[in-house]
């Protein structure tokens, strides 16, 4: 997604993770995250809204989708509720419990399904000019 946004990892500051809360998952996308990010990983602002409406199925991509798009819109970190204790590999920051301001132009979300259906999507705010 990023390479086909030209965009370089450091442009996104909010990934809504897939983040199903499953040990082996979010282990997992925290790896890729910080294969894809590098160094940038611990700085962009990570949450999972699955935390606050559970799993959609197979609306859960439009929906998050929107949820970046508002985060985008109004510069407002979504949080990752109910996390309390998380797992000693899954430490990037997730936005525990608390909404956060932050302003940012582009954002990631991303979608994983059984059996390698997955996506991820990088959306931003247009620029005036």
């Amino acid at each position: 997604a990023l390479r086909n946004a030209r965009l370089d990892p450091s442009h996104i500051g909010y990934i809504n993770a897939h983040g199903t809360a499953t040990l082996l998952g979010d282990v997992a996308e925290t790896k890729a995250m910080k294969k894809v990010f590098k160094q940038h990983a611990h700085s962009v602002s990570i949450s999972s809204t699955k935390s606050q409406l559970g799993h959609l199925l197979g609306a859960s991509g439009g929906v998050e989708l929107v949820l970046s798009l508002m985060a985008l819109r109004d510069g407002v970190i979504p949080p990752t509720i109910n996390l309390h204790t998380p797992d000693p590999q899954c430490d990037l920051d997730y936005t525990p419990n608390q909404a956060r301001q932050r302003k940012f132009t582009k954002a990631m979300s991303n979608s994983f399904g059984f059996g390698g259906h997955n996506g991820s999507l990088v959306v931003g705010l247009l620029q005036d000019g």
